[in-house]
């Protein structure tokens, strides 16, 4: 009930106010945001990189109703990839990109033309494109774009969502040669008839699907911080005889950094989400949502400003 209700507040324009502008706000924010410019982004990069962990980068502010903030969106995203090239980050951080951003809800075409302008900058950038995966009413359109993509960028990747009932046909279908996947348990609010809403069901579901991608022979990107699913993931590697270039471990910045340096010690392949920009607030509800612990942080920021 308490993640239906962070979500619920994700949408709440009410909330939304109160965040932004309350004073303890921003302290608690930067945690999990980087920033809100590229120069934020690149520094975070290059800090992260030092320490032996790859990157994506997110640009945070989604669904847009706008055409022209549409392709302005799309515009700050090959600026981003520009600026990762001429800094020679193209092989150390990718960039991940909701089609709400790029006008999906607006028109299917003109996210995809948006998102094959994004795709370009990539390929010139010498990295890669993933799309995030959104609310579950976008699944299909957002599977239809990535088919379409990879005719001419076969690296672009894709994101599975645990939670939602239809994850484990999803990566069947997509555990095929070359094909770079994320797994994630999903942050969208879902009714019960397309998604498992208990955690355990999730957490199963999630193995279920780990199963599939590690067999298969794609390119599984695993986006957990959870130990047990960590811990299953390394003993399928085993199992299939996967070395470390053929999977990565994926976690968000700012949630069990020091996870992520130790998995990254050990030979594994650890990518950091990092979103930045000033869009945040339905993506920082979002990451309460997820995990207590999140919220359980936030609510002794709070306590130590009272």
């Amino acid at each position: 009930m308490l993640r239906q209700a962070l979500l619920a507040a994700s949408r709440s324009g009410g909330a939304r106010r109160i965040m932004e502008t309350a004073p303890f706000t921003g302290d608690v924010v930067r945690r999990f945001v980087a920033g809100e410019t590229i120069e934020d982004a690149l520094r975070v990069t290059e800090e992260l990189s030092g320490e032996g962990l790859l990157v994506t980068l997110d640009v945070l502010g989604e669904d847009t109703s706008d055409k022209n903030r549409a392709e302005a969106n799309a515009t700050h995203y090959v600026e981003l990839l520009e600026r990762l090239g001429d800094a020679g980050l193209g092989t150390r951080a990718e960039v991940s990109m909701k089609l709400s951003a790029v006008g999906q809800t607006l028109d299917e075409d003109l996210a995809l033309e948006n998102a094959r302008r994004v795709c370009e900058a990539a390929r010139s950038s010498s990295t890669t494109v993933t799309l995030d995966m959104e609310e579950h009413t976008t699944v299909d359109s957002t599977l239809r774009i990535v088919q379409e993509l990879r005719r001419d960028f076969p690296d672009v990747g894709a994101v599975v969502q645990a939670y939602l009932r239809r994850a484990e046909e999803h990566c069947t279908e997509l555990a095929y040669e070359g094909s770079r996947v994320r797994l994630c348990k999903g942050a969208y609010a879902a009714p019960a008839a397309v998604a498992f809403t208990d955690k355990e069901e999730v957490d199963r579901s999630y193995v279920r699907c780990m199963k599939v991608l590690m067999a298969g022979k794609g390119y599984p990107m695993l986006a957990t911080h959870d130990p047990r699913l960590i811990e299953i993931a390394g003993a399928l590697a085993d199992l299939h005889e996967r070395d470390a270039s053929t999977f990565e471990y994926q976690m968000l910045y700012g949630i069990r950094p020091q996870e992520q340096r130790r998995l990254a010690a050990q030979g594994a392949q650890v990518r950091v989400y990092v979103a930045y920009g000033r869009e945040w607030y339905q993506y920082f509800m979002r990451r309460l949502a997820e995990r207590p612990a999140n919220l359980r942080f936030f609510m002794r920021s709070l306590a130590g400003r009272s």
